[in-house]
């Protein structure tokens, strides 16, 4: 019950697709009972916007739905997803438009070991405890790209961007002709700097002075070696006593896999952050314990990692975990560090106190989707 002097936070929320709503809930639950111990009120919009809504309305998302969020405190986002719908059409249709119009330019994912999650390589008793600091705007991901049949391409370019608006045209010509494919991949000095200002920034946070630059300068040296050259002048000239190195991406995998906890903050660009915030969550021990945030100077998006899973839809065996972590990660964007603290205290504590049979499904257990929230919120 909110009084005069609750503080009060506005989250709009997309339960989503398939067991987006299911963990969502779960989430939701979990947040209130966390802020309403420390004198916060949550309330939350829901929005209907994926798969059903797609296919019934024929929009993806309304111009006006779009500034109305805008007015929010921070978004809560499910999973979206269907094998009722084109791959891609939600997901560029509500992920990225989320990330390029709030101009989201920080994705964030952090991995840990968890108590009693069991993790496909052994950590010989060490701990698990990474972030990837994945540049969220630029590099592959900025949508400019087509195809040709006919061995020539003549493609307008123009976008916009947190800082800057990109305007040009690309011709393309093959001989002999033949069919093929362009994608433009840009990285600014100025999106470079602003996400290595992050990824020291989170470094100091955690008490660490040293952050590793994730490249493949070797083979893309415009591309990357640029995004390297400005990271490492960015934490030169801004970051005194702040260190960093430089792994090129396909020698980390191969060297997380060997030491998941050999790593600290890893500043990654756009694509190279999506593929090793996968595998980090692989050696953490799941998907369904994976965090994510969408982070910029506007509004911001947290989301669970996974995807909708429609072939678990409605069975009970969704994992909440990692919608509730990616509550604890969205209280603590909007100062509620104590609330985000007793969310993950509780989770730590669920997981080290349950019997087998009491974990999650995904966790080797048979406890259903609502039973591990219901276990979760004893402990706040």
């Amino acid at each position: 019950m909110s009084g005069p002097d609750t503080k009060k936070f506005t989250i709009a929320t997309i339960p989503g697709d398939g067991i987006g709503p299911e963990v969502i809930s779960e989430a939701r639950r979990i947040a209130e009972a966390a802020a309403s111990r420390d004198g916060a009120h949550l309330d939350w919009t829901i929005y209907p916007f994926g798969a059903s809504h797609y296919l019934s309305k024929g929009e993806i998302l309304p111009d006006s739905a779009l500034e109305e969020i805008k007015g929010h405190s921070a978004m809560l986002l499910g999973a979206v997803g269907d094998p009722s719908v084109k791959p891609g059409i939600l997901e560029r249709g509500l992920l990225l438009a989320f990330r390029f119009a709030f101009d989201q330019y920080v994705n964030l994912r952090p991995a840990m070991s968890l108590p009693n999650v069991p993790t496909p390589v052994p950590l010989n008793g060490e701990k698990l405890d990474s972030v990837v600091i994945r540049e969220n705007t630029e590099d592959l991901y900025m949508g400019l790209g087509e195809t040709t049949e006919s061995g020539s391409l003549s493609m307008d370019l123009e976008l916009s961007r947190g800082g800057y608006d990109l305007r040009g045209r690309l011709n393309v010509e093959l001989s002999p002709g033949m069919p093929f494919a362009a994608q433009l991949a840009l990285n600014t000095r100025h999106g470079v700097r602003r996400i290595t200002r992050y990824a020291c920034r989170t470094a100091q946070k955690r008490g660490e002075r040293h952050i590793t630059i994730v490249s493949k300068s070797n083979a893309v040296p415009a591309l990357y070696g640029y995004f390297e050259d400005a990271a490492k002048a960015t934490v030169a000239e801004e970051f005194p006593g702040m260190e960093c190195s430089v792994v090129n991406v396909d020698a980390l995998c191969y060297h997380l896999v060997r030491k998941p906890s050999a790593y600290g903050v890893l500043l990654c660009p756009n694509l190279f952050g999506d593929i090793v915030s996968d595998l980090q969550a692989g050696l953490a021990g799941g998907m369904g314990a994976a965090a994510g945030g969408n982070i910029g100077d506007g509004l911001s998006m947290f989301e669970p990692v996974h995807g909708s899973a429609p072939d678990i839809a409605g069975t009970g065996r969704a994992n909440p975990i990692a919608a509730i972590l990616s509550c604890a990660l969205l209280l603590r964007h909007i100062g509620l560090d104590k609330s985000a603290g007793r969310v993950e205290g509780a989770v730590n504590t669920y997981l080290k106190s349950a019997p087998a049979a009491k974990m999650p499904f995904e966790f080797g257990g048979e406890a259903t989707c609502p039973e591990v929230g219901a276990a979760v919120i004893k402990n706040i």
